[in-house]
């Protein structure tokens, strides 16, 4: 006995259909004709419910799907299998078509007798364009990927296996996608790499910085390596969780091989510049030493004939020290091309420096040439070593007088200038002091002018220059934080200009109220000294300018030598050589550090380089004279004093 519905629930069910209008619910008779129609499906197919009620479902079917019996399969299905579920394309009222979705569930009565069908639709066209727009995007990428034959792309899983392979990968590595999908990337690399980590690293590093990309060896199948660039990028879902890697690798044996080639071309082309250019320097130098020699040579040769006969030798030694001299700032002018001639920076006043050397540059370049300066009233001090900015300027003036065989006149200028960056590209911005020198001779063409900076280059001819001036001045500004301009037309003269910094106004500061320690020039008790050198002259040379101070002096001829005689007696100072084979004189120093901590040490250099922790210790530059090496005795020792007396004070506090 069935129980009847409550009154009016059969109208709310009937409310309830007709107002849902995001799907079509209707009903179907036995034989699908259509027997209720709600809003929905008046919205979906475009159908008034007189229009439809009484006709057949099919004609929301399109033709083919009609002549294919597919509206009386889903009646067909419905009934034997209790519900029927598909989606197609199905036609409106006005002939266009939308994509459904539609379900068919069987109403039976009380006794299971069918009598009729439930049809609910659902319109899925913008969801279906959707999804058609995903998938043609995922195609095309596909058909991309799989068209690229000049990168390997593939995709690896959180833990590195392959999951996909495209022909470039495959072109690359030797591997079909059939024998690598699956597999672990870990295989492409050698087997020292693998044990390194560096699979897993490159991982680690993609995953947490989103990234990685490294050059390295590759191995194919079929074990050849290949040089490779690869990128590894991150992948993660929209929540942030990692799903993988993307990994894109590029064969650049290839283009490696021809970076290589072209190395080696380089360094051969350098090396033949370099055996040129050495060859120039040892005939342009060997030429200036050998006067150089045959007037120190000769000087004193005389100088020991007249005095066997007690004559007057101090002419003689002046012009063999004069010589020497020469040869040191020929040194310096080499030392400076290189760049390894240390520059001792301070704050220059130009106008001064200059008219200090009026002298100097008549002397020099002789009375058919007139000299005239040009200078403002007030000059800033400019930031340079003074002692190498007068070797400079006496260069230019040098070769602005070659350039007037007839003589005339040389103008040296200065002024104050302030630069932007691109007015002068190679200074940078601020304010600079342009020292200028400028002639009245022939000028040059484009050609010489374009090579003028250049080393070992010189037009005055075999023997009458080495070509390093111009070179040691361009060096020397650059040093200083400067450059070196040339403005030159034929006919017209040759202006080289020397732009410097002007002295930050601390340094100026700094030197105003620097002073001397006058304990550093107070004369020291005799003390023993051990000299070190592993040249004979050299070291006999130093040992005599310390016994003519009243030094005790004894010899080593290198760094183990001293060493022992250290071990035999104790000394108050230790002068070495710093240049020397087996154990320089840093190490020594160091050595001598570990053994007898306190003990002073000088090193004597004719180089600028020294180890960044030689930079504190006491240094003599070559070639010195005997005050200097007397000044530097007396300082140290003076430091030495300093230094036990400061710990004697200590200890007795």
């Amino acid at each position: 006995m069935s129980t009847a519905a409550p009154q009016g629930s059969g109208n709310r069910f009937e409310l309830l259909v007709q107002n849902v209008t995001d799907y079509a619910i209707f009903m179907l008779s036995t034989n699908g004709i259509v027997v209720s129609w709600n809003a929905g499906a008046r919205r979906f197919k475009g159908y008034e419910a007189e229009e439809i009620i009484g006709q057949h479902f099919s004609r929301f079917y399109t033709p083919e799907d009609q002549a294919a019996g597919i509206p009386a399969l889903a009646l067909e299905t419905a009934e034997h299998e209790g519900r029927f579920e598909a989606e197609g394309w199905r036609v409106r009222k006005d002939g266009t078509h939308f994509w459904a979705n539609v379900v068919i569930d069987p109403i039976r009565d009380s006794t299971g007798q069918l009598v009729g069908f439930a049809k609910i639709t659902r319109d899925l066209t913008e969801r279906r364009a959707a999804q058609e727009e995903l998938r043609l995007s995922e195609e095309r990428f596909r058909l991309l990927v799989q068209g690229v034959t000049d990168y390997a792309i593939y995709m690896l899983d959180p833990v590195g296996t392959i999951t996909s392979w495209n022909p470039g990968a495959q072109r690359f590595k030797g591997y079909s996608a059939d024998e690598i999908l699956g597999q672990n990337f870990a295989r492409f690399y050698s087997e020292e790499d693998r044990m390194a980590g560096m699979p897993s690293r490159a991982l680690e590093t993609a995953a947490r910085e989103g990234r990685f990309e490294a050059e390295g060896w590759r191995i194919r199948k079929d074990g050849s390596a290949f040089w490779a660039h690869v990128i590894i990028d991150a992948i993660r879902d929209p929540g942030g969780e990692l799903i993988g890697f993307a990994k894109i690798t590029r064969d650049l044996s290839e283009k490696r091989e021809a970076q290589m080639a072209l190395e080696q071309a380089r360094e051969a082309i350098f090396q033949s510049q370099k055996m040129d250019a050495i060859g120039k320097l040892t005939g342009g130098v060997a030429h200036d030493f050998n006067n150089l020699l045959a007037v120190i040579v000769g000087s004193l040769d005389l100088a020991r004939q007249r005095l066997a006969t007690g004559a007057d030798v101090s002419r003689y030694i002046d012009n063999a020290m004069t010589a020497a001299e020469r040869g040191a700032t020929l040194t310096q002018r080499m030392l400076a091309f290189a760049r390894k001639q240390e520059l001792k920076l301070q704050s220059v006043d130009c106008m001064a420096l200059v008219r200090d050397m009026a002298d100097l540059l008549k002397t020099t370049l002789g009375s058919d040439i007139a000299i005239e300066t040009r200078f403002p009233l007030q000059l800033p001090a400019a930031y340079a070593d003074p002692a190498q900015l007068e070797l400079a300027l006496l260069n230019l003036a040098v070769n602005a007088r070659d350039a007037m065989p007839e003589g005339r006149r040389i103008i040296v200028e200065g002024a104050e200038l302030n630069l932007l960056h691109e007015k002068q590209p190679d200074l940078e911005s601020g304010r600079y002091v342009r020292l200028s020198i400028i002639d009245e001779g022939q000028g040059m063409d484009a050609t010489t002018l374009e090579r003028a900076r250049e080393p070992f280059f010189t037009t005055k001819g075999v023997g009458k220059g080495t070509g390093l001036g111009l070179s040691m001045v361009h060096g020397f500004a650059q040093q200083c934080g400067g450059a070196l301009t040339i403005d030159s037309e034929l006919g017209k003269g040759t202006a080289v200009s020397l732009w410097l910094p002007v002295a930050p106004p601390d340094v100026a500061a700094a030197e105003a109220v620097e002073t001397i320690d006058p304990m550093a020039m107070m004369p020291v008790e005799p003390l023993v000294i051990l000299a070190v050198d592993d040249d004979d002259l050299v070291l006999t040379n130093t040992a005599g300018m310390l016994e003519e101070l009243g030094h005790t002096v004894f010899l080593a001829g290198s760094g183990m030598d001293a060493l022992r005689m250290l071990e035999k007696g104790s000394v108050d100072l230790v002068i070495t050589d710093y240049a020397m084979p087996g154990m320089n004189g840093a190490q020594l120093a160091d050595e001598i550090d570990q053994r007898l901590p306190g003990l002073p040490v000088v090193i004597i250099t004719g180089f600028a380089e020294l180890p960044p922790h030689m930079t504190s210790r006491p240094r003599l530059d070559k070639p010195f004279k005997q005050a200097e090496l007397a000044r530097i005795v007396t300082a140290v020792t003076h430091d030495s004093q300093k230094v036990v007396r400061l710990a004697a004070h200590s200890d007795g506090l």
